[in-house]
């Protein structure tokens, strides 16, 4: 690994002076991506406990509200407003799940949907092959860098531009809180069968790849396999299952056809968890002026 692979690792704005990048897959720079994978391996060697698989779903749960209420539907579409704080904390909870920092999570998706199964479109499904879509466009040198002319809004937040730069900060930071609660639990809650140890590697390792590719799977396969109940200039599709693992965004075409509300599931029947929770959040305040579905809409 050369110098200049370590300080893209460490500092994703270096990324911004590569000259004529690549589309072909940069191994160098993925090897933690790689590695995160094979540590999966780590669970046949430590104890296992319910709490380990409770502590999974919740690390799931809450990072993947994370990415689709914030990351998605806020940074990306500002369907909602919230307080600088709020917005600092999920923005830390997405970057935690270690797919990169919001401001480039937030310029991919802009520009996914302005340029929606086009060639401009860095994970369409129509223009490339499954695995292209579903993860192989982010581990090129092309798709690395931010780019800023999508989110200059956002530019204005230190704090947003911190976890951005260096967004191997959120995920480290949330691992050690794992592994400290891990160490916690083990020395008051020792029936619960929590150590420092599977903690780690339940609430996070295997947590974060169940999150990554349920995540993914929005790119490549919400645009293939479903229901288009809208007439869009893509292939966007409804898909209840995606919508079951990914907290609502499964309702893919619904959202193509009109992204400008924080609804994805339009109908009662289209169980949309990610826009329940920022109800609630609503009612006690951490959010508000929700985008709502046009009336007409149907």
């Amino acid at each position: 690994m050369n110098l200049k692979t370590l300080i893209s690792m460490l500092d994703s704005d270096a990324l911004d002076q590569v000259e004529n990048p690549s589309d072909q897959t940069d191994f160098k720079r993925i090897l933690p991506f790689i590695l995160l994978h094979f540590a999966a391996l780590s669970a046949l060697l430590v104890s296992f406990s319910w709490a380990c698989v409770a502590l999974l779903a919740f690390s799931y749960v809450i990072r993947m509200f994370a990415i689709t209420a914030f990351y998605h539907r806020y940074f990306s579409h500002k369907t909602f407003k919230t307080s600088r704080p709020v917005q600092f904390i999920f923005a830390f909870l997405g970057c935690a799940s270690v797919q990169r920092g919001p401001l480039w999570w937030a310029s991919h998706h802009r520009q996914h949907h302005r340029f929606s199964d086009q060639k401009d479109d860095a994970h369409s499904p129509v223009q490339r092959s499954f695995w292209y879509s579903h993860m192989g466009w982010f581990l090129t040198e092309k798709h690395f860098p931010t780019n800023k002319k999508y989110v200059r809004d956002w530019m204005k937040f230190k704090e947003l531009v911190f976890l951005n730069r260096f967004d191997w900060f959120a995920p480290v930071v949330y691992a050690l809180l794992i592994i400290a609660f891990g160490k916690l639990s083990s020395m008051y809650f020792p029936e619960l069968g929590l150590t420092a140890g599977n903690a780690f590697v339940w609430g996070f390792i295997i947590s974060t790849l169940i999150l990554y590719h349920g995540t993914f799977t929005i790119n490549s396969l919400a645009h293939k396999y479903g229901s288009r109940t809208y007439e869009t200039r893509d292939q966007s599709r409804n898909n209840f299952w995606l919508a079951l693992i990914t907290l609502g965004e499964g309702w893919h075409n619904n959202h193509h056809h009109y992204p400008n509300t924080i609804r994805q599931g339009f109908r009662k029947r289209e169980l949309d968890v990610t826009y329940y929770i920022l109800y609630m959040m609503k009612c006690v305040g951490l959010v508000s002026d929700f985008k709502a579905l046009p009336k007409n809409l149907k």
